[in-house]
């Protein structure tokens, strides 16, 4: 590589990054709605159409946004799972989906870019998909590793959900049962259910020490996909 060549490239990437900088300021005071590639070109003192070579339209810098923010939210979880490593399978759910909700606290508008309400007149990419099956993949490791060892405590299923749970099985986990796949999926919503009601405010005046609610209702939620305590937990 040239030397030009190099110093285009790493300047590609530093405005590149600029621009997503600035794009997430504007989404914290604005929300994903009111994106502009223009306001951001001007705050960035940048002529519209150059910006336009990085992102060419809204949708890109958007996706651009959501992926990133996925990504970071997997970082997290994934650090969280290697740092309880060594500890029990309920543990090691616990400490993931605290790192989800450390992560959320500490993020919250692209939080609300990823999980909060659809941004009008925007559809995601299959480009998306990746990141944003990072935490889910992490607790799908969880009960993999459960079912290696200890073993799941899969609950039963009423007749008229298992044509479904067949279903998401086959497409999101076919070495698991049925059952606890299904389950799976209902704790995966409920996680960020938990999350975004904390995020969002609406567990003001209902819940005051929510890090202790947190812990035990996704301990619970630890429960309803079938892992069993170790000893030391």
């Amino acid at each position: 590589m040239s030397t030009a060549h190099g110093a285009r490239a790493r300047a590609r990437i530093e405005v590149t990054a600029a621009i997503k900088e600035e794009a997430r300021r504007q989404l914290a005071v604005e929300g994903a709605a009111k994106l502009s590639l223009r306001a951001v070109a001007r705050e960035l003192g940048m002529a519209s159409s150059a910006l336009y070579r990085y992102f060419p339209s809204r949708d890109d810098l958007l996706t651009a946004l959501i992926i990133d923010a996925y990504d970071s939210l997997g970082e997290a979880a994934e650090t969280a799972h290697a740092a309880a490593a060594d500890a029990g399978p309920v543990q090691r759910w616990t400490a993931v989906c605290e790192g989800v909700r450390d992560w959320a606290l500490a993020h919250p508008h692209e939080y609300a870019l990823i999980y909060g309400s659809p941004v009008p007149g925007y559809t995601a990419p299959r480009t998306t998909v990746p990141a944003a099956s990072r935490v889910a993949l992490v607790l799908i490791g969880i009960l993999r590793e459960a079912q290696r060892g200890p073993g799941l405590a899969g609950p039963p299923l009423p007749d008229e959900l298992w044509p479904e749970a067949v279903r998401m099985a086959a497409d999101l986990a076919p070495d698991l049962p049925p059952e606890v796949v299904a389950v799976m999926v209902a704790a995966w919503a409920q996680l960020f259910g938990l999350v975004g009601f904390e995020v969002f405010g609406h567990f003001h005046r209902v819940v005051e020490d929510r890090g202790t609610f947190f812990r035990h209702a996704v301990g619970e939620l630890a429960r309803t996909v079938g892992l069993v305590p170790s000893r030391q937990e």
